[in-house]
């Protein structure tokens, strides 16, 4: 379905995706889960009531959010199938690091034999351990999933959000219950595909894809998620992301996000994250290419001693555009975190960095340090950064700060009288410069990786998977 081809006078803002969602609310609710499907009516009346941000508004200055789904791209809200097995198909591993592999091809989990509706629950070594279709936990296990969905992804401030929440038919649930510890990391492959349709005439095949992610970490409870976006068309995509995180009391979650897409992919994703007493949260964010990016990242310290340390690292060039957007809300006393973003910027790239620290009155003790640091690699690159702490304690220890520079001449220099050539000191600089957040990498593996992958990506060389036959 098209946004054209809704009701434009029950739109209240173009694209016309307010009047979509009542035109096919049906439809939606039908191929979904009635815990979905409560929240969608409230999530539409709040659409309607924001709509997208303006730029004034100062958690999106730097993204214009109405312009970024402006296009008309199609909703596969009737499930249409697709050609391929990602099982089959579909082979992305990074050497040496044993996996636990799932699929979402857009915003279905994916069993081996197909999308995953309501055909047994998949689980991740046993001791009730679930990775499994959203839908369908949402169906099998419904006051489980109720319990948690939508609690911290609240549709009233967040038009995307809100958009999500109106739309997500389906999504991922992980949960680990309490004081289990899954060793085996979690790998989760983002595929956006094209279903089969027929095109139509004269327009570019494209997609919108809505995709929530429900995870829920209990009491004393460990676990490392890998989540790897991929484009199996080279298509246009506009992918809506929500993630939910609950990590309980001396719970860690490790969370690494990397995306390599391409030109014409937009990626809109917003994370929410509560931490209780003595959690510990590891979050990493990779962008090594894309097309347009905006990343929004909450994470509430709600107990004491919960500490959460959040990296992140963004390669751009060509007219690329990356916008990390950030909040850590210290509520509790003793609570530690660690920001630390980079990126290196080519071309008429943009890049934008905005974090904000808030602690509340009652986080004494609070222990807090962000950095943002950014180079733009050519005189037409732009990069803008706000760092921010909002503080209403007395007994804290914070400090933020952030650089924009340009290459070490004096360095190219250095190198080129050694006989190395311009480009490739440049290749070598640039490269070291986000050595720092790829050390914090905690899987030596996936850190071993990433090296290659920077390195591959700064020669210009769109590095695919290893083994994957969409990518040949």
């Amino acid at each position: 379905m098209k946004y054209k081809n809704t009701d434009p006078l029950t739109d209240p803002q173009p694209p016309n995706l307010g009047g979509l969602y009542m035109q096919c609310r049906d439809m939606i609710n039908g191929h979904s889960a009635a815990v979905l499907n409560a929240l969608r009516e409230e999530a539409y009346a709040n659409f309607c009531r924001m709509g997208f941000p303006s730029r004034k508004v100062e958690r999106y200055r730097y993204t214009n959010m109405a312009e970024l789904f402006e296009p008309n791209y199609g909703l596969n809200l009737n499930r249409l199938q697709f050609a391929v097995n990602p099982y089959d198909a579909f082979k992305c591993d990074v050497p040496n690091l044993s996996t636990q592999l799932f699929f979402m091809v857009n915003d279905m989990f994916w069993n081996a034999s197909g999308p995953a509706l309501a055909r047994g629950t998949a689980a991740a070594g046993g001791n009730g351990v679930l990775v499994c279709s959203l839908r369908q936990a949402a169906e099998e296990q419904p006051e489980l999933v109720r319990r948690y969905y939508g609690r911290l992804a609240t549709t009233g401030e967040h038009a995307e959000t809100a958009l999500n929440t109106m739309l997500a038919q389906d999504g991922l649930f992980v949960f680990v219950p309490r004081g289990v510890q899954i060793e085996k990391p979690i790998q989760v492959i983002n595929m956006l595909a094209l279903p089969q349709s027929k095109p139509v005439q004269g327009e570019e095949p494209s997609l919108m894809v809505n995709r929530r992610v429900l995870i829920v970490m209990e009491e004393g409870a460990s676990a490392k998620l890998l989540f790897c976006d991929h484009t199996a068309d080279d298509h246009r995509f506009l992918t809506n992301q929500v993630i939910e995180a609950f990590v309980g009391e001396r719970a860690r979650l490790d969370l690494y996000c990397l995306e390599e897409t391409h030109i014409k992919n937009v990626r809109v994703s917003n994370v929410y994250v509560e931490q209780q007493a003595d959690s510990w949260l590891n979050h990493n964010i990779i962008t090594l290419h894309n097309g347009i990016t905006r990343n929004m990242l909450n994470v509430a310290l709600k107990g004491r001693g919960a500490e959460c340390v959040c990296n992140g690292c963004a390669i751009a060039d060509k007219h690329q555009h990356i916008d990390n957007n950030t909040l850590i809300d210290h509520q509790a006393a003793g609570c530690t975190s660690r920001e630390l973003y980079k990126y290196v910027l080519n071309d008429e790239s943009t890049g934008a960095f905005a974090g904000r620290v808030l602690v509340r009155p009652d986080a004494q003790q609070t222990s807090s340090e962000m950095r943002n640091q950014n180079l733009c690699a050519s005189r037409q690159a732009r990069m803008y950064t706000q760092p921010m702490l909002e503080i209403y304690a007395d007994d804290v220890k914070c400090s933020h700060g952030s650089t924009v520079g340009q290459l070490d001449e004096a360095a190219l220099f250095y190198m080129r009288q050694r006989g190395i050539s311009e480009q490739e000191a440049r290749q070598l600089l640039q490269q070291a410069f986000l050595g720092e957040v790829i050390d914090n990498i905690l899987l030596e593996p996936l850190r071993d990786r990433l090296r290659y992958l920077v390195e591959k990506r700064f020669r210009g060389e769109l590095n695919k998977c290893e083994g994957c036959k969409l990518c040949r």
